[in-house]
Parts: C-alpha cells; sequence; structure tokens
C-alpha cells in the first residue's frame, strides 16, 4: 500500500509580501443599485496603485425626489460591506441628484459606518470643491432630470454661493434612459445651453456619458466643464494624497 503525502499540512516558512496592488490608496464607493455609467468611470480614473471598491445602495430606477429620499437608508448598510476589516482613504455617495435631495449631513452620518475613512459626495463634495478650485462664481447648468429635482440643484448650488445663469433638464425619468443618451448630443445640448455670463458649465448627473465630450467642450464654449463623474474622482483622489495630473478630463484635473 502507498502511503500519501498530505500535502494540506503548513508549516513555518519564510514568506515574502510587499505593499499590494492598491498601495497607493483605497477608495470606496456607494453606488446606485441600477448605476451602469460611474463604476466605469472611476475605474478609468483611478491611477495605477489606486483601489476601487464598490458597493450598491437599492433605488427604483425612476429618478424623483421620492425615490431618491427613499435611497438614504440603504447608503449605511452599503458602506459596510466596503472592505470591513481594512481601512479605506475615503468613502464617497456617486449620486448627484440624491445628495440634492438626501442632504450632505445625512449623507456623512450614512457614511459613517465606514469607520475612520474621509467621508464625501457627489455634489457636496466633487462638484463644489471643483468649481471653487476653478475659480467659478457663475456658472451654467445642464441635466436630465425633471423639474422637481431641478428646482432643488438650482437652490442646492445658490445656497453654496454660486450664481445659477442658467440651469435647464432634459426631464428624463428612468436611470436607464439618462444611461442611453448620446455623448454627442450632450455635447451639443450643453454648449447651445451656456449663459454669456457664466464663468463655468456644470453637467450633472453621474450616468450621463460625459468623460469624452470635456474637453471639446472646453475649447468649443471657452469655459471649464465640470462635470459629475470627473469632480467626484478628483476630490476622491485628491482627499486621499493623490495629485496625479490626468491629461484629456479637462482643465480640472489638468490644473488642480
Amino acid at each position: 500500500m502507498t502511503t500519501r503525502i498530505d500535502a494540506a499540512t503548513s508549516y513555518p516558512r519564510d514568506r515574502v509580501f510587499g505593499e499590494g496592488s492598491h498601495w497607493r490608496a483605497k477608495l470606496g464607493f456607494v453606488l446606485l443599485a441600477m448605476e451602469q455609467t460611474m463604476e466605469d468611470d472611476i475605474f478609468r480614473l483611478a491611477p495605477d496603485g489606486v483601489g476601487v471598491h464598490v458597493a450598491r445602495a437599492p433605488m427604483a430606477d425612476t429618478v424623483d425626489v421620492d425615490t431618491l429620499q427613499a435611497m438614504a437608508e440603504g447608503i449605511g448598510p452599503a458602506s459596510r460591506v466596503l472592505l470591513p476589516e481594512l481601512c479605506l482613504d475615503n468613502v464617497a455617495y456617486g449620486c448627484t441628484s440624491g445628495s440634492v435631495v438626501i442632504g450632505d449631513r445625512r449623507i456623512e452620518e450614512e457614511l459613517s459606518a465606514a469607520t475612520g475613512a474621509k467621508r464625501t459626495s457627489t455634489l457636496g463634495g466633487g462638484v463644489l470643491r471643483a468649481l471653487k478650485a476653478l475659480g467659478a462664481t457663475h456658472v451654467s447648468a445642464v441635466t436630465p432630470y425633471v423639474d422637481a429635482v431641478n428646482v432643488l440643484e438650482v437652490g442646492y448650488l445658490e445656497q453654496a454661493g454660486f450664481v445659477v445663469d442658467s440651469l435647464v433638464g432634459l426631464g428624463i425619468e428612468l436611470d436607464q434612459d439618462i444611461h442611453r443618451v448620446k455623448p454627442e448630443f450632450i455635447k451639443e445640448f450643453a454648449a447651445k445651453h451656456v449663459h454669456p455670463d457664466s464663468d463655468a458649465l456644470f453637467i450633472s448627473c453621474g450616468a450621463l456619458r460625459t468623460l469624452d465630450i470635456i474637453t471639446d467642450l472646453e475649447s468649443q464654449t471657452g469655459l471649464p466643464v465640470v462635470t459629475s463623474n470627473q469632480s467626484f474622482m478628483w476630490d476622491c483622489l485628491r482627499g486621499a494624497g493623490i495629485d496625479d495630473r490626468i491629461e484629456g478630463y479637462g482643465r480640472l484635473f489638468h490644473e488642480h
């Protein structure tokens, strides 16, 4: 009878450890359950050595005040499953219209489940900080939202100290339809609705596919362009001490 060696037995040995693949920073994101754009953009903008870790919060596909408000309770549970045994450098909530409706204070309270991490949101963190970094005071804004959400967003921006010269929405109710809007259309629509008094253009919503039109829009309008996903990731990276100047996504990433 042949005696088999027990290959399952471990024994002390020299082992070599490194810093891991996410040696520069670990970023956590709470996104919408049906989100199809923001996750792709976040990974695309993450430099080497930066880890992107995503959890999803429940939300109905309809984007209105009631469904956005109802999402608040899912933010905390989602943040708890983001590398629960490790320390994140930043944890962020990824929804522009949700930031407006739920409010920054409530969002930060829910994100506190991810203990020890800096907390931020798409609008209150990324967009506002980006507009201030660019020296903007007068803003033209374009959104895909229905009017009830647009009214709240105007109030939010004005309360933050900006003059909203123009805000024009597309009146889209379903998140899946926002994702389907063609980038070329967004570019033409946004350029058409820039107010002459504005010193920045803001394109709102993480579901809109805007990364590839930022540079062209800046050339066409002569204004810095801030979009939800671009400014959101910029803010998360800068908050984690990652200061890479990433080309191809507008003046925000290049100059700040």
